[in-house]
């Protein structure tokens, strides 16, 4: 492990994993998920499950962390998870569905795509996952909960790299700087060149351009 890469860690913790276990619990998955703000892309979840003996200085709430920290942080997450899971809902299915719906739907898909079932579910947010399996919401859980930290990273990883690769498919926008995010730069691309098909039609800053 790299310590100057994590100068002033905030450390979630395994609280309330163990909150789950004293109930019995065994397979217990922190979920999250990253793109519920962006004006383009999809919405990726996560969902994982960490051993008892996991052991990551320096995780916590992926936003809290450098891409230089997410991209050490990934590997090592997917090493020494017992499982992940990954969900992801594109940019016609958010406009579909409306961005909230979305996005737990990318995190049912998340948990549904796990090597291990999971019997218990730690959830980022107030929103519970639309699915039979038992669940805590959890404020800020990315910033609380190991296992939702370790969830947090991941989507915002595989995010980021997502958005990076549709750089060269749709090039103009700059998504690989900004993924997706409605910054100037990105707001003024979407004026000039219209919406790709990338784009959240229903989402202010880009309906304004789509056609009628």
């Amino acid at each position: 492990m790299n310590f100057e890469l994590f100068p002033s860690p905030e450390a979630s913790t395994l609280h309330f994993e163990q909150l789950a276990q004293a109930q019995g619990y065994r397979c217990i998955a922190g979920i999250d998920e990253s793109g519920r703000g962006p004006l383009a892309g999809p919405v990726v979840a996560a969902a994982v499950i960490l051993p008892d003996t996991f052991d990551l200085p320096g995780l916590t709430d992926s936003k809290k962390l450098s891409h230089r920290q997410r991209e050490h942080l990934f590997p090592l997450i997917r090493q020494q998870a017992l499982a992940v899971g990954l969900g992801l809902v594109d940019a016609a299915e958010i406009d579909r569905r409306n961005i909230l719906q979305a996005t737990l739907f990318a995190m049912s898909l998340a948990v549904q795509r796990l090597r291990l079932p999971a019997d218990f579910l730690l959830v980022d947010g107030i929103f519970p996952v639309p699915l039979a399996t038992p669940q805590r919401t959890l404020k800020q859980g990315d910033s609380r909960s190991l296992s939702i930290a370790a969830a947090s990273v991941v989507a915002k990883v595989v995010r980021d790299r997502m958005m990076a690769g549709y750089e060269r498919r749709h090039p103009g926008y700059g998504f690989a700087a900004h993924k997706g995010y409605g910054c100037a730069s990105h707001l003024a691309a979407i004026a000039a060149l219209g919406p790709s098909p990338l784009h959240r039609r229903t989402f202010r800053g880009v309906r304004e351009h789509c056609a009628p």
